[in-house]
């Protein structure tokens, strides 16, 4: 193949590649080595040893570190995956890591191209001083939204997530409830969610993790608002999300953080099912109002968006997913980063060279 690239994915620890349930970075990561190596290109994944993929894999531990209880302290892990990859660079054309900041000392030091896809939110104080000393390491960022506090840095562009286009089944005619799907915690406010459904006087169905930081504000806040219309699922995987998806009405999407994407929303789309959504982090850039779903401010507004989810054309929101959100279009977007920054880091002849020639 011309052009074939030899690329290194550098997966984070915590869960499988792919994950068994909740892990949105980890999904992310398997469904771009995927979409790379059946375009054709050599793919060599680093992760737990219990991923799963068509590429080369890496194992770094032998199982993910948040189910392992012999996992103590994680961050150890990490820093000998950021280690073997710098071992191991010279192998490459570009390392592209997702394990945030935790490799910069190393990867600035590295001569093979490579860069970092943030996943998490920026807007934390601290990382202002990080970044200033690592104004030079290469950055995608998951939804322009997220550059916001840190506009400064070195991002190479903008790379929204895509997920397979055979991963969900367009549902044209779906059931009568509402969905939540993701993690139950304040900032996804399931609380409000649950609150637009009652109003609207249709049941809600919400599968959700809750992880032990969570477990008490789960039970003194949610628990007691699982009331008669309130279906609590819990924890889903990737199988069960289809049908779940697909036969809802719409997915309420009331978060009140800066979202850095939202990999639930493209997931709705791709069933289908339009998205209600509150107008905080990337949600303006994923969510076409009066299209493929509604933006809104409050309860209020939540509540008139679900009384016109029927005007809204499910086919549209298939249409959109497949031409704004696959992984196909994932993949070659980042590819054109790779290139760009392959073609930076090779090195420049000497100049007595360019004079012969000349």
């Amino acid at each position: 193949m011309e052009n074939r690239l030899k690329i290194a994915q550098v997966a984070p620890l915590y869960e499988s590649v792919p994950p068994k349930f909740y892990g949105g970075t980890e999904r992310v990561v398997s469904y771009l080595t995927e979409a790379l190596v059946s375009l054709g290109h050599d793919v060599t994944l680093y992760a737990s040893g219990d991923s799963i993929t068509s590429a080369k894999l890496r194992p770094i531990c032998r199982n993910a570190l948040r189910m392992d209880p012999n996992s103590i302290d994680p961050h150890a892990d990490h820093v000998l995956l950021a280690e073997k990859v710098l071992q191991d660079s010279g192998q490459f054309d570009i390392v592209h890591s997702h394990i945030d900041y935790t490799a910069y000392p190393l990867l600035r030091r590295m001569e093979t191209a490579h860069v970092t896809t943030l996943h998490g939110r920026q807007d934390i104080s601290n990382l202002q001083n990080l970044y200033h000393e690592f104004d030079d390491e290469p950055l995608i960022s998951i939804s322009n939204r997220q550059r916001a506090p840190l506009l400064w840095a070195n991002w190479q562009a903008t790379v929204y997530h895509g997920i397979p286009e055979n991963l969900y089944t367009f549902n044209e005619s779906p059931g009568r409830y509402l969905a939540f799907l993701g993690r139950i915690s304040p900032e996804k406010r399931v609380d409000e969610a649950i609150e637009v459904a009652r109003r609207a006087g249709i049941l809600l169905k919400i599968a959700a993790k809750v992880d032990n930081a969570d477990r008490e504000y789960f039970e003194a806040v949610i628990k007691p608002l699982l009331h008669e219309g309130v279906e609590f699922i819990g924890e889903i995987g990737e199988l069960e999300k289809n049908e779940f998806l697909g036969n809802a009405l719409g997915l309420l999407f009331m978060i009140d953080w800066p979202e850095p994407f939202g990999l639930a929303m493209i997931e709705s789309l791709a069933c289908g099912t339009p998205v209600i959504a509150r107008a905080r982090g990337s949600v303006p850039e994923i969510v076409e109002h009066g299209a493929t779903g509604f933006v809104v401010e409050n309860l209020e507004d939540a509540g008139k968006a679900v009384e016109r989810i029927g005007e809204l054309s499910r086919r549209r929101c298939r249409e959109t997913f497949e031409k704004r959100f696959s992984a196909t279009r994932m993949a070659t977007n980042y590819l054109a980063v790779y290139k760009k920054l392959i073609a930076a880091a090779e090195p420049s002849a000497p100049d007595d060279i360019v004079a012969q020639a000349a």
